[in-house]
Formats: structure tokens, C-alpha cells, sequence
């Protein structure tokens, strides 16, 4: 901006500036020839239009600061406009008085045409060098008026000393022999003060938003410098130096005003110019990854439908799996570089010609205006995901990030930019379940998407009617034989559908909030049923309770498990809670949270171990009594080698941190063979039971510990 600011100043002024320079040379050179061309009796009536035009140009900038000061309060302003009022007024005052001028109050004369002017000349360096020199504040709007009057009062008291017949001052101009040395002393004093002013305004010139005032400030500074040094060489008020020297003086007053108009109206004129182009910006593109939003995709898409309607399209819908994890996990500071991360990787890998937008949230979108095949937008699709391979470094954590694309197609998939958006969507709902995470939008999905909706309404009556209910299925020490605890499962019996996977209800309940009041419930349940199984004579076995993550999160959670403990009468000790490790990214806030559930006497579990974001520091930090290894690690320790490598690592990590370790999902005598040799002695899975009713539990325990017995 400053760069074009000078640019802008050079290309409107520099003409007259040279014209001035030239102008120097001219009359200096030319000074004897210049008087013969113009002749005495010109003088004057040159003399009388340079003077109007500087008297407009005061009054002109006196005006512009006095209707501008009310919108910027501004010091700066008001007390230029206050001088050049007094400016205006003193040069009036000049050309009224200046030697040959027709009778005004008394006869003109060099006497006061030359003191009006020297008083202008030095209150003009002296006002500019003050108000330059001194810090722009905001000031009351009645200061307008005591600024105007103050420069009305000088005025006056001038006129009244320069005008009283009894000439109390001395002469500054004597006919036939020039310039006193009076008169060059307080010009060359009003050199000083514009030496001075030239100063600070250099000093200033790369400081503050005025950058382009003060330059034109100097320009015009250094035209009334010149025009001083003339103004000390003249023998007569004829004289072709005095001439020269109000030439440069009319040079000057220019860029006073030229000043002035920068400022009221150049200046705004630009800045709203800027203020429209960066709302147009902010309403077309996101301000966090600086990519375009919804609404130009939507414009966009629009006019290719209108304008190119025999063209196939695609439209690709995008969002990121889990990030509602993440953001809760880590915060939303967090959440925002990765979405950062994902637009520039995305800006980087796809041709420059495809519109990539963020429509909000976690969602993108991609638009291809020139589709000849489906091998084009599966190949496009491929290079996204394939740029999400590599990790994401994300201050301390380096992050793997999943992407679901949808894709429809135009015309077969919908003619609308509305069915075009809806179908892409749909789609993208059914990447979740695809193995590379993008899929084409089919018509079935249709249903699909329409049954899902029918199971969430479904699962809402399911909590009033109680089609939900819990099994246990049991773990197993190896070292003692015997069941040491149980896991509470969730399971929904619907009335008309049968059993409904936990796969298909569980990721619906965590996206509608249902998983709040049903996992209070879950907790509820199991820790009463625990209690109750004690009461009956079982033995002292605990209960393991899964947390979602939007449960986790609640501020209130330690206080929730403290009265559910304390309404069913159950020990704290007994009671397990298993987290993600999702939950733990944010160390120092899973800390807080899980301090509090160690200081109620409840131990923790970390679920589903080494397929999330495993982290040796949280092992370390966090307050963990046991790891589950998950059983997509167990399913295949026999056959593959690195599963068992990683299954061997997770158990020796724990046991040197001193942390339990339970492998779950464990269905062949192999396996616990394995699990076994491997110091692994806590084991869940089929091998053992099932899950189980709790009636179930009462009927089966004595045979599932016989069968523990086996294994010991």
C-alpha cells in the first residue's frame, strides 16, 4: 500500500515538479531577460491572481478540516484548518494592501504588503512545524470552534498593529534598494522552521498511516523554502524575484492542498475502495483457510449449470472422519490447524483449474466442470487421499487424518446445484464405510439414507421404552483361574427389526448427543446389577463401563459417577471406566478428569489400545491402571508375525510402566497360547463366554470359572 502511495504521488505530481525545477533554473539563469518579457505593469495584476488562487487554496483547506473534523475528532486536522484559516485571512490582507491596490481602510503600500506577508510566512512554518512535531489525539468537537476563533483573534490583532497609521513597525522593503536585513532575518528564520518541519517529517514519513500527507507536507515545504530564498533577493515588489518566489510560493499552497485532498478525499476514497474489495474477499472465501466458501462454490456451480449445461461435471463432498473427536479432545485451536492443514495439502496436490471450497465445519467440497469419464473424478479422489498418507505434525502430535469423499455426477445424479450437493453428501456418508474412503452416489443410497433417519427417531423411543438393555461378557485372570471382572456391552432388541449392531446405533447416538443419558444410564445399570450380583453371594468381581467421548468431556462426569456409586452402593473399586485414546490427546486436561476419577478410588482403562493416537507420553502422564489390546491385534497373532511383534512391544511397555495388560477378542486355545508365553494373563473373548444376560451371568458363572480353572 505505501509503495503504491509514492508510486500514486510521483505519477499525479511529478509533472509539476519538474515544471518548477525548471522554472528555478529559468529565472535564475534568465532573471534580467524574464523582467523585460513580463514588464512592470503586468506585475500586479499577475500578483493579484497568484495571490487568489493561494487564498483559495487556505480557505479551501480550512473548509475541507472544518467539515471533516466532526467524523475524526482529530487534532492534526482541526489545527491545520485553524491555520490555514489564519492564512487565508493574512494573505487577503496582503493582496488587499500590496503596492498599487485601490484604498482599503488605508493606501496600499509595500510597508504593510510585505508584513502581512511575513507574519503569514512565519505563523505558516511555525503552525506547521508545531502540529507536525506534535502527537495527533482525538479532541472534543467544540474545539472547532475555539481553534477557527483563535486563528480569527491573531488575525485581528495583526491587522490592527499593520494597519494603525502610526507604522509601529519597522519598514521591511525600501524601494530602488531591496530587502532589509530585517526582513531576510525573518525570512531566513521561516527557512529554519521549514528546514525543521522538513525534519520531522522525513523522520515520520515510514512511521504512520499519514505517510502520504507528510510527503506532500514536505514537497510543499520545500517549494516554500525556494520561494523564501526569492523573496531575499528583490529590489523592488516588481521585481521579477518576487515574481519567481510567489510562483513557488503558488507551488507550494498546491501541494498544501493537494495534501488535504488526500486526506478527505483520496484517501477514504481508497480505503473504502480496500474496505469493499476485502468484504467482497471475506464474502466469498473462509477466513480460516483462505479458500472459497459455500456460497461462491454455489454461484459457481450455478453458473456452469446455466451457462454449460452440456458439459458433465462432478462434484466431490469432503469431510474429515473423527474431527469432532479431535476437536473435542485437543480444542478447537487445535481442530483449526488441521483443517488449515488439509486445504493447503489439497491446494498443493489438485490442479489449479478445479474449485476447492470449504463449506463450513469440516467439510470441502471440489468442483470439476470438465468430467469426460468416471476415471477422472475416481483418479482426482485417489490423489487426495493419498496426500492424507503422510501424518499431519500438529504442534506436539503428529496426527493421521482420514478424509470421506462423496461424489455425484452431472446430469445422471441430479440437474440442480441442490440435488447435485444432497447426493454428493449422501455418498459421502457411505465413504465412512468404504475400505478407500470414497464412493459414487448410487439411487439406493436414497433408502439408505432414509432408514438412517428412521433409526435415529427409533432410537430416541428406544430410551422411553426400555428396548435397550446390557450384557457382560467376562475377564479372565490366568494366573488365579477365576472371573475377575465383567465388560458392560450395550445391545438394543428393536421391536419390529430384531438386534441392531452397536456398530449401526452407537456412531447415531454419538452424533445426535443421545450417548449422554444413554451412557448415564449404561453406568447406572451396571454398577446396580454389580451391586446386586454381590448381594446375591457372587464373588466380589468389578465392572468395566465404556465413556464416550462426548461423555468424557462433560464437566460434571467425576460428580455423575460419585453419586451413581453412591446411590447403588457400590465400592469404587469395583468400578472400571475405559476411555480412547482419542481422549487423551489433550494430556493436560485428561489429567484434570482423570486425577479426579483416581481420587473417588476408580480405576481407568484405556480401550482399543495401538489403533488410535498411541502416545508413550500419556502412558506416562496419565493416571492408567490397564490396556486393552484390541482384538484386531489378537484375530491373526498366529499367522502374522507383526501382529505379534506388536501385541509383544504393547505388553512390555505396560509391564515396564507397571500398567495391566488385558487382550480382548480372543476365540482359540492358540491365541491364549500365545497371549500366555507373551506375559499377557488377562484375557476376554469368546474362548471363555460370550456376552452375557445378567440372568445369564447367574446361571453361567460357575461353568465359565470352571473353564477359567482349565487355563491356569
Amino acid at each position: 500500500m505505501r509503495r503504491w502511495m509514492k508510486n500514486h504521488f510521483l505519477k499525479v505530481n511529478g509533472a509539476i515538479i519538474i515544471v518548477s525545477i525548471i522554472l528555478t533554473l529559468l529565472a535564475i539563469i534568465y532573471k534580467e531577460s524574464l523582467y523585460g518579457i513580463f514588464g512592470e505593469a503586468n506585475y500586479l495584476s499577475l500578483h493579484i491572481i497568484m495571490e487568489i488562487f493561494m487564498v483559495v487554496v487556505s480557505f479551501t483547506i480550512a473548509i475541507q478540516a472544518w467539515m471533516m473534523f466532526p467524523h475524526v475528532l482529530s487534532s492534526y486536522r482541526l489545527w491545520l484548518g485553524s491555520l490555514f484559516f489564519t492564512i487565508a485571512l493574512l494573505e487577503v490582507l496582503h493582496l488587499i494592501s500590496y503596492k498599487g491596490m485601490p484604498f482599503f481602510i488605508t493606501e496600499s503600500s509595500p510597508y504593510k504588503a510585505t508584513w502581512f506577508y511575513i507574519v503569514g510566512r512565519l505563523t505558516q512554518a511555525l503552525g506547521l512545524l508545531i502540529i507536525v512535531a506534535s502527537r495527533d489525539r482525538k479532541v472534543s468537537i467544540w474545539w472547532r470552534w475555539k481553534g477557527y476563533l483563535l486563528g480569527g483573534v491573531y488575525t485581528f490583532i495583526w491587522a490592527f498593529i499593520i494597519f494603525n497609521p502610526a507604522n509601529f513597525l519597522p519598514e521591511l522593503v525600501i524601494d530602488g534598494q531591496g530587502t532589509t536585513i530585517l526582513k531576510n532575518s525573518l525570512q531566513y528564520i521561516a527557512i529554519i522552521l521549514q528546514i525543521v518541519c522538513i525534519i520531522f517529517l522525513i523522520r515520520r514519513l515510514n512511521q504512520n498511516s499519514k505517510e502520504t500527507l507528510h510527503l506532500m507536507l514536505l514537497v510543499a515545504s520545500v517549494y516554500l523554502i525556494i520561494g523564501d530564498s526569492m523573496f531575499t533577493s528583490y529590489k523592488s515588489v516588481y521585481d521579477i524575484s518576487n515574481f519567481v518566489g510567489h510562483l513557488f510560493q503558488l507551488f507550494g499552497f498546491y501541494f498544501l492542498m493537494r495534501s488535504f485532498y488526500w486526506t478527505s478525499v483520496e484517501e477514504p476514497f481508497q480505503k473504502q475502495k480496500e474496505a469493499q474489495s476485502q468484504l467482497r474477499y471475506l464474502a466469498y472465501h473462509d477466513e480460516l483457510t483462505k479458500l472459497p466458501n459455500g456460497r461462491l462454490f454455489k454461484e459457481r456451480l450455478e453458473d456452469e449449470l446455466k451457462n454449460r449445461a452440456g458439459m458433465k461435471k462432478a462434484i466431490l463432498f469432503i469431510d474429515i472422519a473423527r474431527f469432532k473427536t479431535v476437536n473435542e479432545s485437543l480444542g478447537h485451536s487445535f481442530g483449526d490447524l488441521v483443517l488449515k492443514g488439509v486445504a493447503q495439502r489439497m491446494r498443493q496436490i489438485l490442479p489449479t483449474h478445479l474449485l476447492i471450497t470449504r463449506m463450513g465445519g469440516d467439510e470441502y467440497t471440489v468442483l470439476m466442470s470438465e468430467l469426460t469419464s468416471e476415471k477422472d473424478v475416481i483418479s482426482i479422489c485417489k490423489q487426495i487421499q493419498n496426500a492424507m498418507n503422510e501424518p499431519f505434525q500438529i504442534q506436539h502430535l503428529r496426527l493421521n487424518v482420514t478424509l470421506n469423499i462423496g461424489v455425484s455426477i452431472y446430469p445422471e445424479h441430479g440437474r440442480t446445484e441442490t440435488e447435485l450437493l444432497k447426493h454428493a453428501h449422501v455418498a459421502m456418508n457411505e465413504a465412512r464405510n468404504e475400505v478407500y474412503r470414497y464412493k459414487i452416489y448410487q439411487k439406493e443410497m436414497d433408502k439408505q439414507l432414509m432408514d438412517r433417519l428412521v433409526l435415529e427417531q427409533d432410537l430416541h423411543r428406544a430410551i422411553a421404552e426400555g428396548n435397550l438393555f446390557i450384557t457382560y461378557q467376562p475377564q479372565v485372570d490366568l494366573r488365579t483361574g477365576q472371573i475377575m471382572a465383567f465388560e458392560a456391552l450395550l445391545r438394543w432388541r428393536h421391536p419390529e427389526r430384531g438386534l441392531i449392531s452397536p456398530s449401526d446405533f452407537i456412531p447415531l447416538a454419538e452424533e445426535t448427543g443421545l450417548i449422554i443419558p444413554i451412557g448415564e444410564w449404561v453406568l447406572r445399570e451396571s454398577c446396580r446389577q454389580l451391586k446386586e450380583w454381590h448381594r446375591m453371594g457372587l464373588p466380589k468381581v468389578g465392572i468395566s463401563v465404556n465413556l464416550s467421548t462426548k461423555q468424557f468431556f462433560q464437566q460434571n462426569l467425576p460428580k455423575i459417577v460419585e453419586e451413581i456409586l453412591a446411590e447403588t452402593g457400590l465400592s469404587p473399586h469395583y468400578l472400571e471406566l475405559e476411555i480412547t485414546e482419542s481422549m487423551t490427546m489433550d494430556v493436560s486436561n485428561a489429567t484434570l478428569i482423570l486425577q479426579e476419577f483416581r481420587d473417588l478410588g476408580v480405576k481407568i482403562a484405556v480401550d482399543d489400545f495401538g489403533t488410535g493416537y498411541s502416545s508413550l507420553h500419556y502412558l506416562r502422564d496419565l493416571p492408567i491402571d490397564r490396556l486393552k489390546i484390541d482384538q484386531s491385534f489378537v484375530k491373526d497373532i498366529i499367522l502374522d508375525k507383526r501382529e505379534a511383534a506388536i501385541i509383544s512391544m504393547i505388553v512390555s511397555i505396560a509391564q515396564h510402566l507397571q500398567i495391566e495388560v488385558i487382550a480382548e477378542g480372543v476365540e482359540y486355545e492358540e491365541q491364549l497360547q500365545f497371549l500366555r508365553e507373551h506375559d499377557c494373563m488377562q484375557i476376554q473373548g469368546y474362548l471363555f463366554s460370550p456376552p452375557l444376560t445378567a440372568e445369564e451371568v447367574v446361571v453361567k458363572f460357575i461353568n465359565i470359572q470352571d473353564k477359567a480353572h482349565q487355563y491356569r
